[in-house]
C-alpha cells in the first residue's frame, strides 16, 4: 500500500510503516490510495520511486515457494516450446499415425466386397455409409469422456476402449471365415470396428484441445492431420502393395490388429497425470451420480452449441456436405470394372492424395493461419466443386485424347477432391477447438464430429437415391457424367450463405462487447486508476480512514 506525501490516509507510525512495507508495498495485489490533491501520474512516480529505494526481501519460505512455482513455469513453457510432452508426443503421434493408417485394412475391405463377394456399387457405397452409423453418437461418447473418470482419467481409459474394440473387430475378419464371407457379420464387424474408432478419436481431440487450450499452443489440430496423414500415404502404399503380390485380404486385417495391439500398449503405459493436462477441479463421484454428471455436462454443451459464433460456422460446414450427393461407391466400381484399373493404381492414388493433404497442411501451418476464415472457406468450396469434375474428364476419356493414360491420371488426379474435403475440415476444427469452453473441449468437438459424419451419412445416401434414379449400376455407366455434373452444382450451393462463418473480426468484437458489461461501465463512472495488477477506487478511501 502507498502512503501519500502530501495528505497521509494511513497512520506514518514506524511499526506501521514496516508492516506495510514487508506485507502491502511488494505484494503483486498492493493498492494505490491516492487522493483527489494528487494525480494517479505523480502517484505512479511515487510509486516506482519508493520500489527503488527499498528492495524486495525475499524469507526462504518465500523463496522456496517462488522456485516451485519458476520450476511448474518451466515445465509448462517447455511443453509450449516444444509444442508437446514426449510422452503425449508419443501417444498423440501414434494414434492419429493409426487413424491414417486405417485406410490399409479398408483398401483391403473394399476389394473384398466388391471381387470376393461381388458387390455391386450401390450394395458397396450402402455398407460403407452403414458403417459410419456408430460415429453418429459421438456427442454421447464426448461428454461421456468430459465427466465421467475411469481410473482418475478421464482421455486414455477411451482411447484403450476404442482401440480394443477394433482391434477385436479386424481379428474376427481375419481370423473367422464366417465374418468376412456372410453379409451380416461383415456389416457387424464394420460397425464394432468404427464404434472403436469413433470413440478412440473423440478422445484424441478431446485431449490435443484441452492440452492446447492449458498451455496456450493453439493449432495442434494441423500437426494430428500431418501425422494422420502420413499414416494414411503408408497405409494405401502397402495396402495396394500387398494386394498386387499376394490378394489376401484376411492377412491385412491380422497385420493391422497387430499394430491396434501395439497401439493399446503404448496407452496402458501411459499415465494421463503426467501428459501436462489440467486436473479436474469439479470431479467428486460421491456428491453426484453418473446421470447427474452426464445431465450437468449435457447443459453445458448446450450452451457452448447456442453461441453463434459456433453455430453459424457449424451450420455452413454440415451443409456444404449434406447437399453433395456422393458418387464414390459407383467411382471405385467404375475404376476396377470398367477401365480395369489395378489395385496398386488405386492405392497409388490414395497415396498420393494423401501425400497432398499433408503439404496442404503443412502450408497452411506456416502461412495460411493469418488467411480469414470465410476467404479460406470460399476458395476451398470452390477447388472442392471444380475437382468433382475430373471424375468427368476420367469417365468421359478427355484424358486419353490428351495422350494421358488412365493410370497416369487417376494416380495424379483421382483423390483430389477427397482431399479438399478433408481439408476443409481442419480450420473449422481448429475453429471450434479455440472456442471450446474449459471442461468441454470432448463434448463440443465430438457433437461437430457427429454432425460432419450425419452429414456424410446422409450424402451418401444422396448418392445412392441419385446412382438408382440415373439408372447407374455395374453394367450401365451411361448417365455417370450427369451425376458428376449434379455434384459440381450441388457442391457451389453453400457459396450464396457464406457469410454463416464466423471471422477473426466476429470474435473480435465478441470479445469487446462482452468486456463492455454494465459492470465494467460502472466502475468506469466511479473512476478506477489502474497500473498492472494495482488497482484504486474512490470508494474505498472512508473505509481506510476507519481503519
Amino acid at each position: 500500500m502507498l502512503i501519500c506525501s502530501r495528505i497521509p490516509l494511513l497512520p506514518t507510525k514506524l511499526g506501521t510503516q514496516s508492516h506495510i512495507k514487508n506485507q502491502a508495498l511488494f505484494s503483486p495485489t498492493s493498492r494505490i490510495l491516492c487522493s483527489q490533491q494528487q494525480s494517479p501520474k505523480s502517484t505512479m512516480k511515487e510509486y516506482r520511486r519508493r520500489r527503488a529505494l527499498n528492495p524486495i526481501i525475499i524469507t526462504p519460505d518465500e523463496q522456496i515457494s517462488l522456485v516451485s512455482k519458476q520450476s511448474e513455469k518451466k515445465i509448462i513453457l517447455g511443453g509450449k516450446k516444444g509444442f508437446l510432452h514426449q510422452e503425449m508426443m508419443i501417444l498423440c503421434a501414434l494414434g492419429y499415425y493409426v487413424n491414417g493408417f486405417r485406410g490399409f485394412p479398408w483398401l483391403a475391405l473394399n476389394f473384398h466386397m466388391a471381387h470376393n463377394l461381388n458387390m455391386n456399387p450401390s450394395t458397396l457405397q450402402i455398407v460403407q455409409n452403414m458403417g459410419n452409423l456408430p460415429m453418429v453418437a459421438k456427442p454421447f461418447y464426448g461428454i461421456l469422456s468430459d465427466a465421467l473418470y475411469i481410473g482418475g482419467a478421464h482421455r486414455i481409459p477411451y482411447v484403450s476402449i476404442g482401440v480394443v474394440l477394433q482391434a477385436l473387430s479386424w481379428g474376427s475378419l481375419a481370423l473367422i471365415p464366417a465374418a468376412s464371407k456372410a453379409f451380416i457379420p461383415l456389416i457387424a464387424c464394420v460397425l464394432l470396428t468404427n464404434f472403436g474408432a469413433s470413440i478412440a478419436e473423440v478422445a484424441k481431440d478431446a485431449l490435443i484441445a484441452e492440452y492446447g487450450q492449458y498451455n496456450k499452443v493453439p493449432g495442434l489440430q494441423s500437426y494430428a492431420l500431418m501425422a494422420s496423414a502420413v499414416g494414411g500415404v503408408l497405409g494405401n502404399l502397402l495396402g495396394g502393395i500387398f494386394l498386387v503380390k499376394a490378394l489376401q485380404t484376411k492377412s491385412m486385417f491380422l497385420a493391422f490388429a497387430a499394430i491396434l495391439v501395439l497401439q493399446l500398449t503404448v496407452c496402458l503405459k501411459t499415465r494421463e497425470e503426467s501428459l501436462g493436462l489440467p486436473q479436474p477441479s469439479n470431479y467428486n463421484p460421491v456428491r453426484e451420480s453418473i446421470p447427474q454428471i452426464i445431465r450437468r455436462q449435457y447443459s453445458d454443451l448446450m450452451v457452448a452449441i447456442k453461441d453463434e459464433s459456433v453455430s453459424h460456422s457449424l451450420i455452413w460446414i454440415v451443409s456444404s456436405i449434406l447437399l453433395i450427393p456422393a458418387l464414390s461407391g459407383s467411382i471405385f466400381c467404375y475404376q476396377t470394372q470398367c477401365l480395369n484399373l489395378d489395385s496398386s493404381v488405386i492405392g497409388m492414388s490414395k497415396v498420393t492424395g494423401q501425400l497432398m493433404l499433408l503439404s496442404l497442411t503443412i502450408v497452411y501451418d506456416r502461412f495460411g493461419k493469418n488467411i480469414p476464415m470465410r476467404k479460406l472457406a470460399s476458395i476451398l468450396q470452390i477447388s472442392y466443386a471444380f475437382s468433382l469434375l475430373l471424375d468427368m474428364v476420367l469417365v468421359k476419356q478427355i484424358n486419353i485424347q490428351l495422350g494421358i493414360s488412365n493410370e497416369v491420371f487417376a494416380l495424379c488426379f483421382s483423390g483430389l477432391a477427397e482431399v479438399i474435403a478433408q481439408f476443409k475440415l481442419l480450420p473449422f476444427y481448429m475453429l471450434f477447438a479455440s472456442l471450446a469452453p474449459s471442461g468441454c473441449e470432448g463434448s463440443l468437438l465430438s457433437f461437430v464430429a457427429s454432425a460432419l459424419c450425419l452429414s456424410s451419412i446422409f450424402s451418401g445416401f444422396l448418392g445412392v437415391g441419385l446412382a438408382s434414379f440415373l439408372g447407374i449400376t455395374s453394367g450401365d455407366y451411361s448417365n455417370l457424367p450427369l451425376g458428376i455434373m449434379v455434384q459440381f452444382l450441388a457442391a457451389l450451393l453453400p457459396l450464396r450463405w457464406i457469410g454463416y462463418v464466423t471471422t477473426s473480426q466476429d470474435l473480435t468484437d465478441k470479445t469487446i462487447m462482452k468486456g463492455r458489461s454494465k459492470r465494467t461501465r460502472r466502475t468506469r463512472r466511479v473512476g478506477r486508476v489502474s497500473y498492472d495488477p494495482m488497482y484504486s477506487y474512490r470508494r474505498e478511501r472512508e473505509s481506510d480512514l476507519q481503519r
